[in-house]
């Protein structure tokens, strides 16, 4: 459950970003934004934990900050694996970041107090 939400939520923040964004992209149907969606999500599972823990050192001299830089890294590595994404831009990545970490903040929240309302 948890990974399905993730991947719904990595699209929408996909559909926000292209339409909110100058030169962030989104050029498919339905299944290639759930692609996407799965792209962005396996890279995150996959190859954030290994590139965080490489760049420990760098991450807590700059309190947390390189993880932007990070998040910005792997977005850019998904576009180049989708040909349906195009982000033009390093700014564009940046805006796209912040919106993919907004929209998992409110996701994961909401997870979190569904979860508190069970018991």
């Amino acid at each position: 459950m948890h990974l399905i939400l993730r991947i719904l939520a990595n699209c929408v923040a996909i559909i926000i970003s292209a339409k909110y964004i100058a030169g962030f992209d989104f050029t498919g149907s339905p299944m290639d934004l759930l692609i996407a969606g799965i792209v962005i999500g396996l890279i995150n599972a996959l190859i954030k934990p290994i590139i965080q823990l490489i760049s420990l050192p760098v991450v807590i001299l700059t309190l947390g900050l390189f993880n932007i830089i990070i998040n910005i890294i792997l977005l850019l590595v998904a576009d180049r694996f989708l040909s349906q994404l195009t982000i033009q831009s390093f700014a564009a990545a940046f805006w796209s970041v912040i919106i993919f970490s907004l929209v998992n903040f409110v996701i994961s929240h909401l997870k979190k107090s569904s979860n508190l309302n069970k018991y």
